[in-house]
């Protein structure tokens, strides 16, 4: 399998999800409230949310996504100041992923920043269903659901693993002294209307 191309809807911010992420990543589809505020605020609603309120994700060491193109139009924001980073396209609000600090080996990948949507369930398998559904906005159908102590489970030990291979870095979020590429924004609000 080739690499997976990443790509902004204006097309300005470009890069590569390495091949390898399908066999060692995992897809889930978030319900939280953090994925759907973030959505709300970049004003993506229709484009990233399914029906649930579910945003797809690909979670994948940090190290094996990479920017070509349009470094200078990321942007982040954190729905508070001990958030998660969340990364962005500030030429067209094209949400690109969730990372924790500097150091952390992993990103979410957000569906919209894949260039693979004819194509995706058989480069990345299915999702393994939604998590946190007791955010959704309606409610998930039952074969729908994945269970969350199992997903909690796999990544964690997948994002230990990924730490001791020292798949945190090179990171394009984060600069080799740990600070993030751009000061984000930090909105002390929690809500999924933001």
């Amino acid at each position: 399998m080739s690499d997976i191309n990443l790509k902004c809807a204006c097309g300005t911010v470009q890069g590569k999800v390495s091949s390898s992420s399908s066999k060692i990543g995992t897809r889930i589809t978030c319900c939280c409230n953090d994925c759907q505020a973030f959505a709300h605020y970049l004003g993506q609603d229709e484009s990233v949310l399914d029906q649930y309120g579910g945003t797809d994700i690909l979670q994948i060491p940090v190290s094996f996504l990479t920017i070509s193109e349009g470094k200078t139009e990321i942007a982040c924001v954190r729905l508070s100041s001990k958030g998660m980073y969340r990364w962005y396209a500030k030429c067209c609000n094209t949400p690109i992923g969730n990372t924790f600090s500097a150091g952390g080996p992993f990103i979410g990948v957000i569906h919209s920043f894949l260039d693979n949507a004819k194509t995706r369930d058989a480069d990345l398998g299915k999702s393994r269903g939604h998590v946190l559904t007791k955010f959704a906005i309606t409610p998930v159908l039952e074969n729908l659901k994945a269970s969350s102590l199992s997903i909690n489970l796999t990544m964690i030990t997948k994002i230990l693993s990924w730490k001791l291979k020292g798949l945190s870095k090179p990171s394009e979020f984060f600069n080799n002294d740990g600070k993030p590429i751009c000061e984000p924004q930090v909105l002390e609000q929690k809500h999924p209307k933001i």
